[in-house]
């Protein structure tokens, strides 16, 4: 990158608002990763973006549990918040098994978590970490003041 390129560059939001709780890999892990999202957001002042942010992280833990989990390592729930964005992200140690959007069969009893972040999310991806990865999705908080 040049220096004009760094200069053009816009500055990162400024965060707001954070989150960041390590689970054990457990069903119940999800469950509670779920209520504390909903809990942090309405406290954050968005109650409008509560349910959504609790359904992306369950989907996101839930994927963690069922393809990241390695014993004895724990997963991470990270809520950001900046003036435009609410960013969930997700990390646990398996960097190699990376998530993919597919359309699974209509008597599929799995494989729809993604296709559920994809809709309710702006942005989704994943980012590599030192160990493992993160699945983040971020919603615009732009009209969920409600």
């Amino acid at each position: 990158m040049t220096a004009a390129q760094e200069l053009s560059a816009p500055a990162p939001e400024p965060v707001l608002r954070e989150d960041r709780v390590d689970y054990t890999p457990t069903a119940r892990a999800v469950s509670l990763s779920r209520h504390r999202a909903a809990r942090m957001v309405l406290q954050w002042g968005h109650p409008g973006m509560a349910g959504d942010a609790a359904l992306v992280v369950s989907e996101l833990a839930t994927n963690a549990l069922l393809h990241g989990a390695i014993r004895g390592r724990l997963f991470r729930a990270h809520l950001t918040l900046t003036e435009f964005v609410l960013r969930v992200a997700v990390s646990d140690p398996r960097g190699e098994r990376l998530p993919c959007l597919r359309r699974p069969d209509n008597d599929d009893c799995y494989g729809r978590g993604l296709l559920i972040v994809a809709q309710l999310a702006d942005r989704w991806g994943v980012e590599p970490r030192t160990v493992g990865k993160s699945v983040f999705a971020e919603l615009s908080v732009r009209s969920s003041r409600r």
